[in-house]
């Protein structure tokens, strides 16, 4: 069985098994309403007993196709292309569903918006767009190909055959059809993207506080733990300097305190970053305009010789946000994230950003790059102290962004492909500025 790995995987996976489920369910309504129509004549509505016959097949043949896909579910690898198959073979099953009811009068031509509804249920907007195409251009061919006689519906009666109507009205229908089948995959479409982004964000918040859960007494010792390691290795490095400045110049002695010195320095740059993960300070907040804040610290970083000739920053900043936040700490949050973007990318590489208002009340950053990407294994734990993606990191950068983006009532969200590059977004509650004071004069 292929595992199951991400929530969104987690989730394709449910609705595929419900999906299977109704179209099953769908399949056993019909066949037994084709045999009680079979019996009693009286139940036909009209339709031929050839047609009976056919409606019978196809629901045993719709049986046995939910079964396959039960079985062949687990073991698929690509869930999203299973999806689109079994909801293209869904409008067919439709079209021969309205072929066999009656054709242009058939009162079956509802389905399609039916399989338009929960396509965009299981695979959001973009589905719904596809699948309403798919019906568009199937129920236009059985029209057409009736109206000129090359295809004849097995049921109803002769009165209601499309050869009654006139060629004005056919279109109307068609069109009408068409129309409908692009409204309901446009709406529902609508809300399943609102949907997928809610879930998206339920998601984030049962991450945070499952990592916060886990995390919450480990942090509260260790916290304890640096705070004592910190002072000794304050006396250590200033212990070393004195007898670097009094001992005799010895070059070997020189290079052994060096040495000394610089891992002493790493290791207190460690357990300060610590220190700010298990314990970060409040701040002084403030509102800032973050059109220009992202643009000072974007600057300064593109100034960076290491990266100005490699890396072609990019920004699309929309103006007239603002949020509450220390500009320290978001300054920090902001120059770590396009630092690891940078450090991600071998040789020439683009890191975009975007500032964009995303939500009601709320602004997001976007910071995508081109770089070498994240396994799906590692995704899971970024934001786990001490777990790196870099052969020298310290695997505190990220979690000291989440802890710091979380005190401020963000969130953080983290998207990467890899070999295709990372795309991290902050989301962060808007604040408008205070309004000057009556009678204060413009600046």
């Amino acid at each position: 069985m292929t595992a199951i790995g991400t929530k969104a995987e987690q989730d394709l996976y449910r609705k595929l098994r419900w999906l299977i489920f109704f179209r099953g369910l769908f399949a056993l309504v019909m066949l037994g309403t084709a045999f009680a129509a079979a019996a009693r004549p009286a139940m036909r509505l009209g339709l031929a007993t050839g047609s009976l016959d056919w409606l019978m097949l196809l629901s045993m043949g719709l049986l046995l196709l939910s079964a396959g896909y039960l079985l062949v579910l687990p073991r698929l690898r690509s869930l999203v292309l299973f999806a689109y198959l079994q909801i293209g073979a869904d409008t067919v099953a439709v079209s021969l569903i309205i072929l066999i009811t009656g054709g242009f009068s058939s009162i079956f031509a509802f389905m399609y918006l039916v399989v338009i509804v929960y396509a965009t249920m299981v695979i959001y907007r973009r589905g719904g767009m596809v699948t309403a195409t798919l019906c568009a251009i199937q129920y236009g061919i059985l029209i057409d190909l009736e109206y000129y006689g090359l295809l004849r519906p097995l049921g109803d009666d002769a009165q209601f055959l499309i050869d009654n109507y006139d060629w004005p009205y056919v279109i109307y229908k068609l069109l009408f059809t068409i129309a409908a089948c692009y409204a309901v995959a446009f709406l529902s479409g609508f809300l399943s993207e609102q949907e997928k982004t809610a879930k998206r964000d339920l998601w984030a918040m049962e991450d945070q506080m499952k990592r916060v859960e886990r995390l919450a007494a480990v942090g509260e010792m260790a916290a304890g733990l640096a705070h004592e390691i910190k002072n000794p290795l304050a006396s250590l490095s200033g212990s070393i300097q004195l007898l670097r400045d009094q001992l005799p110049y010895d070059p070997a002695q020189e290079r052994l305190m060096q040495i000394a010195l610089r891992e002493a320095d790493r290791l207190s740059t460690l357990v300060t970053n610590f220190l700010m993960f298990s314990r970060p300070g409040p701040g002084k907040a403030e509102v800032i305009d973050l059109d220009r804040a992202v643009s000072e610290i974007a600057t300064l970083f593109k100034s960076n010789p290491g990266h100005r000739a490699s890396i072609d920053v990019r920004m699309d900043l929309s103006k007239g946000l603002f949020v509450r936040i220390d500009p320290e700490h978001f300054k920090q949050v902001v120059w770590n994230l396009l630092n690891n973007a940078a450090e991600s990318i071998e040789g020439r590489g683009v890191i975009e950003i975007r500032l964009y208002p995303c939500r009601k009340n709320q602004a997001c950053i976007d910071i995508s790059d081109t770089g070498s990407g994240i396994a799906p294994d590692m995704l899971a734990r970024v934001f786990d102290p001490f777990v790196s993606t870099k052969s020298r990191g310290t695997g505190l950068g990220l979690s000291i962004v989440q802890q710091l983006i979380n005190a401020y009532g963000g969130l953080v969200h983290i998207e990467s492909t890899l070999g295709a590059g990372t795309a991290v977004t902050l989301r962060l509650p808007t604040h408008q500025p205070a309004a000057p004071a009556p009678g204060t004069a413009a600046g």
